[in-house]
Order: structure tokens, then C-alpha cells, then sequence
């Protein structure tokens, strides 16, 4: 007997409806602070429809669109849950940006900040500008000195 589409779902059969391994789902709630099962004694999750709507959300920005763990959490932070389930429902993410809070990266021209790169690259990327500014904080800091 199939559960409908209102009910809650256990965390193996959120994992079978989306693809993916139980263990992912426990590792994405420690990376998106959005995703809350319901949890009942003894910490059995239940997922709610809209939990599995987001959870979609993330599986598809994240496998499918090539969005960074950090570029899913900086996307929901400046566009909210709206945007998660849009992506659950197929519509286009717009490219992760090389933009960081401090300004672009590198001054990079319009043109390249909005080139497609791939997971891996964008991930090596973003490494990559997290140790240079971490040195730069560092030199500043022994600037002052």
C-alpha cells in the first residue's frame, strides 16, 4: 500500500524518493540548517512533503545545476526556501556567482563571472580564495603591528 502524497515520509523512504543514500540526507541536515525533519523519541526522522520538496531542491542545485555545499547555503541566505523549491520544480538556477560578500573576485570582468564552470573547478575556486583572504587577514594583521 503506497502512502500518498501528503504523508510523512521515513528517512528511507525520503531516500529511495530522491535517489539518494540515507547517510546523505543525515550529512545535508549538518550543512543546511533549513533542513529539520521532524524527529520523534528515540530521533526516528519523518519528513514532511515540503521536507522532501526541499531536500529535492538541494539534490537538483547540487547534482544537477553543479552548486558548491557553500553556494547552495549562500543561495538560500539571499534568496530564501522560494528559490530551493524552485529547483525541485526544474526551473533554471541562475550560475552560481564568482561574486563574494567582499566584492568580486579578482576584479573579474562581467563576462567571466558569468562563464559556467563546472563543480570541481568552482569548488577549487572558492579553496582557493578562502586561503587567500585568510592570508591576506593575516598580513594585515602583522602589518599593524
Amino acid at each position: 500500500m503506497a502512502k500518498g502524497p501528503d504523508a510523512f515520509r521515513t528517512i528511507s523512504e525520503a531516500a529511495d524518493e530522491l535517489g539518494v543514500p540515507q547517510h546523505v540526507l543525515r550529512f545535508w541536515e549538518t550543512k543546511f540548517s533549513f533542513i529539520r525533519p521532524m524527529k520523534r523519541a528515540g530521533g526516528r526522522r519523518f519528513y514532511r512533503p515540503q521536507d522532501i520538496s526541499m531536500l529535492r531542491g538541494v539534490k537538483t542545485l547540487l547534482h544537477e545545476d553543479g552548486y558548491t555545499i557553500k553556494g547552495v547555503q549562500r543561495l538560500h541566505k539571499e534568496q530564501g526556501l522560494k528559490r530551493l523549491l524552485a529547483a525541485a520544480n526544474g526551473e533554471a538556477a541562475p550560475p552560481p556567482a564568482l561574486v563574494r560578500d567582499e566584492g568580486p573576485v579578482l576584479g573579474l570582468s562581467s563576462g567571466l563571472a558569468s562563464a559556467r564552470l563546472g563543480a570541481e573547478d568552482r569548488e577549487r575556486l572558492v579553496f582557493a580564495l578562502d586561503d587567500l583572504q585568510a592570508a591576506k587577514r593575516r598580513l594585515d594583521a602583522l602589518l599593524k603591528r
